[in-house]
């Protein structure tokens, strides 16, 4: 992908669930001539297929004036070969640098122009889409421009731009294989679970062996062949005119040639004769984890939905038979993970257990039998089973969130050539003994392959008779890798004959009319403020309550309270075992969560609207009637001992860590790991809690809800809530502000053999109340806010290949903030790297210009129609004012700040908030070859911390 996040999670979910949209197919004979109206239950859609076999989906939304692009390329790593692979995901990378029409770096350009989320994507085994939401004044600019891809991009592609773009992706897989604890998985088990040459038998990202041997006329053959306007699905959804979009797609779409027809794509499923077991050393992980595979069935299959259903009742609560006897009985894992993944042409069924410190895996194995057989011998609960399929629903309408969510859904529906609809009532028909059966057919007594990924030195807790993995880890060589030419876009190339005129970026439409939406405020008579913006969409509600405190209540010489507290909260009432919690939720279609954060503690959940009342009553009976329960806390102290360890072997988070214990110093709370100490973890009891919990107080506390309930119906549900929680008065601890050093300083954190070098560089800053907070954001868009916009963006991955992702800005809370840059760059150019965005930070301010102003005021106002558009962004909304004190009005008041900016003002700002002389500079990475290269920062000799972070452990 693009980004390390996907641009669209509720798409991902929303795969996963096989819940409801619709891509019904068309004669392709009758759909040129006019549009086939096809409506869904749920999401209703309009398809037709222009001439030159370009797949067309629309979706009408007028909830909020935006609307979401997605063009898919029905090409995934499934249609690459041995010997060629990685390239489908090679050319969703080179697809944004350049078009004919577009030119070198004309994408981002215009999505920072008018205001888009940015340009992104992904590619999977079977599809590569690019994605983007924009105002709905921008269709057309949207439409132009991903028709200059498809038809008018190859030409771009030159040896030098290749050379640059493989250097990235070689940082991709470094930052999420290479770098990782347990990254080569899933790569160990594709190889394994498929025949050798079977499609699915190699990773998305491919060999890096594969792609340096890539030549251009490679990459020229794979697009000529798969980028097709007939292998090719276009989806726009949200706040526009159909018969417009229609008229714009022809005109820009119609006369790319139709391509070779695609052949037919068929079932292969995994054919694996007998177990195999295999095993990896892990240079990254702390905790030995077992992962066992076995074949699953295609998307689309019959048994697809029950299989769906087995994983969750096998493995989903504490109830289920693998959880209960893994987690609660054994007491060597805290949690149990269970999928099945379907796929175009295979799919797989997964457990996954991450032991706890020294676990041997054999145990694991043994156990997960016995609790299989449990299963088989107790059969389904039929009460379970309901629980599943209202989960399911209640899981389809939260991925409905965003229109981005939908139009990338819509393209998979498409390729796979499913209903939304029929998926859900798929789901909703499962039957107690089609879960049986499926149990029999694909798990008991199946081969399986098994992986063992134990941290290094530990090879004895591998599962026995297992053989050592075959695990490429591409050796880091100082100047092993060329320079690449940062000016490789730029080169004239040749423009493909057209018959409009492509050159001249079309005109916007009408500006979107945006509304800040309508907040209500009422007091509950214990002193708990509520608010909440009524928002009907879909059948949910979203809410929060948020206490202050959190890890501020903390004792620095026994932290950790607040957060086990906090985890202990979700472990059952006193009148309800963890099981039956848990149930009584999923029966409601709800979530509900507890969790400690630095300045607060937060009760989150979601439900289904119908069900909001019964909702509250158990998050009051949560709050007011914990369940003490000291075989529980015996049980949690264990897996916060495991996530310390886990913490150990991620190296951003290490990162962060190094940068907290330096920057806030030893007289402030939060230089304290949340989570506590192992020392802290052992000696906290339950009158430590008890006492923790004494100082929540409803004068102290927030209640925000967002979805489909009004002011009365919330503050009805809250009654009981305000009746019985008394209020008192409590002091919340305050410490002094943190300051930023008074000279710059190199921290370096040992990780031996890194591929890459983790980069954290930053200092204390502005707290979200400091009226310089927003001007600052501002001011940081064309720094490292801006994405694909930014100049670290285009100066480290762009121009210089150093990196797959970098960014920068102000991290700002209620009582202290910092502003931070954070990379991942190859690890023999650390020191360039490093020196290159130190570069950019020091010199940002003096080099600001008046076009970097232009984009960003033009950036900030126009983005503001996508600002409202999710729950999330809505409860953002309140969360700013309720938590941060921020006044009613403060939307429009940034919006005068954008408004208001001047070159002069963000060269100040810069000048007195990015000072590269007084900056913490955190680096992990491999010692040996990196560490004393770093004094060619110009700050001294780096001082390594690896012994003073363990002091904090």
């Amino acid at each position: 992908m693009r980004k390390i996040l996907i641009a669209s999670v509720a798409a991902a979910a929303l795969m996963a669930l096989s819940g409801p949209v619709l891509a019904q197919s068309v004669d392709p004979s009758a759909a040129a001539a006019a549009s086939t109206a096809t409506t869904g239950r749920l999401i209703p859609v309009q398809t037709f297929e222009l001439d030159n076999g370009l797949r067309v989906i629309f979706h009408v939304d007028r909830s909020d004036p935006v609307t979401a692009v997605v063009l898919a390329a029905r090409v995934g790593s499934a249609r690459e070969t041995p010997g060629r692979t990685g390239f489908a995901h090679l050319f969703e990378h080179l697809f944004f640098l350049n078009s004919e029409n577009l030119g070198p770096g004309g994408l981002d350009a215009m999505s920072a122009r008018i205001g888009g989320s940015g340009a992104n994507g992904s590619t999977s085994f079977d599809l590569t889409d690019y994605l983007q939401t924009v105002p709905n004044d921008a269709l057309e600019k949207m439409i132009w421009a991903e028709a200059d891809k498809l038809g008018f991009f190859i030409n771009t592609v030159t040896e030098p731009v290749l050379a640059k773009e493989k250097q990235v992706v070689k940082n991709e897989k470094r930052q999420s294989n290479d770098n990782q604890p347990y990254g080569h998985t899933f790569t160990v088990i594709l190889e394994n679970l498929f025949s050798q040459g079977h499609p699915y038998s190699w990773p998305v990202i491919g060999s890096l062996a594969d792609l340096d041997a890539a030549t251009l006329e490679d990459v020229q053959e794979f697009y000529r062949r798969w980028y097709t306007p007939n292998n090719s699905t276009l989806v726009i959804a949200g706040d526009f005119d159909p018969d417009q979009a229609r008229a714009w797609v022809e005109r820009y779409f119609a006369e790319i040639p139709r391509g070779e027809e695609p052949p037919a794509v068929r079932p292969q499923p995994a054919q694996l004769s007998e177990s195999r077991r295999l095993m990896h050393e892990d240079n990254f992980a702390r905790l030995p984890r077992l992962t066992l595979t076995w074949p699953g069935v295609e998307r689309g299959h019959a048994d697809e939905a029950a299989l769906d259903t087995l994983m969750t009742l096998l493995t989903d609560g504490r109830d289920s038979p693998l959880t209960k006897l893994l987690v609660e009985e054994a007491q060597i894992t805290d949690a149990v993970g269970g999928a099945s993944m379907s796929q175009q042409i295979a799919g797989m069924v997964q457990l996954q257990v991450t032991g706890f410190d020294g676990t041997d895996l054999d145990t694991v194995k043994a156990r997960l039998d016995e609790g299989l057989a449990r299963f088989e011998r107790d059969g389904v609960d039929a009460a379970a089973l309901e629980r599943v399929k209202t989960q399911a629903e209640a899981g389809f309408y939260a991925s409905l969130g965003s229109v981005l969510g939908k139009g990338s859904a819509l393209a998979r529906y498409d390729l796979y050539a499913t209903t939304p609809d029929a998926d859900l009532a798929a789901i909703q028909a499962v039957t107690a003994e089609d879960v049986a059966r499926v149990y029999r057919t694909y798990v008991k007594d199946r081969p399986f392959v098994a992986t063992s990924f134990v941290p290094r030195g530990q090879a004895e807790l591998a599962l026995e008779g297992s053989q050592v993995a075959r695990v490429v880890v591409e050796p880091i060589v100082q100047g092993a890798e060329a320079e690449v030419d940062p000016d490789a876009a730029q080169a004239v190339v040749e423009r493909t004959p057209s018959a409009i005129d492509r050159t001249v970026e079309p005109p916007a439409g009408p500006a979107p009319v945006v509304a800040s939406p309508t907040i209500w405020n009422a007091d509950l008579a214990n002193g708990v403020k509520v608010s909440g913006i009524r928002n009907n969409e879909v059948p949910l509600v979203t809410f929060q309550l948020s206490v202050d405190g959190g890890q501020l209540f903390d004792d620095p010489q026994q932290p950790g309270a607040a957060n086990m507290l906090a985890a202990l909260m979700n472990r059952g009432t006193a009148r309800r075992t963890p099981a039956e919690l848990e149930n009584a939720l999923k029966a409601l279609g709800a979530s509900v969560n507890v969790a400690s954060g630095e300045e607060r503690f937060l009760i989150t959940g979601t439900t289904l609207s119908r069900n909001f009342d019964a909702t509250l009553a158990i998050v009051e009976e949560m709050l007011l009637e914990p369940r003490w329960d000291e075989a529980e806390l015996a049980l949690l102290k264990p897996s916060i001992t495991a996530q310390l360890a886990a913490q150990q072997s991620q190296p951003t988070q290490i990162a962060q860590r190094v940068y907290e214990v330096v920057a806030y110093g030893d007289d402030h709370i939060l230089s304290r790991n949340r989570l506590g100490t192992a020392a802290s973890v052992a000696a906290l009891d339950m009158d430590d809690l008890k006492a923790m919990l004494a100082l929540w107080s409803p004068s102290n506390a927030r209640f925000r809800v967002v979805g489909d309930v009004d002011q009365a119906g919330a503050t009805g549900a809250l009654a009981g809530l305000s009746a019985r929680w008394p209020d008192r008065a409590v002091e919340v601890p305050a410490y002094a502000s943190p300051q930023p050093p008074e000279r710059s300083q190199v921290f370096f954190y040992d990780v031996p053999g890194a591929a890459q070098s983790v980069l954290m560089f930053g200092a204390p800053s502005l707290t979200r109340q400091d009226p310089n907070y927003y001007p600052g954001v501002a001011a940081n868009y064309r720094l490292g806010g801006g994405g694909f916009a930014s100049r670290l963006t285009q100066q480290l991955r762009e121009g210089a290949g150093y990196t797959y992702g970098v960014g920068s800005g102000f991290q700002a809370r209620r009582t202290l903030g910092d502003y931070a840059l954070r990379s991942s760059v190859r690890s023999n150019v650390t020191l360039e790297a490093a020196t290159l965005a130190r570069d950019i930070l020091r010199d940002y301010g003096s080099t600001f210009t008046a076009d970097d102003l232009t984009v960003t005021q033009s950036a900030l106002s126009r983005s503001r129609a996508r600002a409202f558009e999710t729950s999330g962004a809505k409860l953002g909304v309140l969360e700013a004012i309720g938590d941060y004190g921020l006044p009613a009005d403060y939307l429009s008041a940034e919006a005068q700040v954008i408004d208001r900016l001047t070159i002069e003002q963000v060269q100040a700002l810069a000048d007195r908030y990015i000072d590269t002389d007084r900056m913490i500079y955190v680096v992990v990475g491999d010692a040996a070859s990196q560490e004393a290269r770093l004094e060619g920062l110009g700050y001294g000799a780096p001082v390594r911390v690896n012994d003073r972070l363990a002091a904090t452990r």
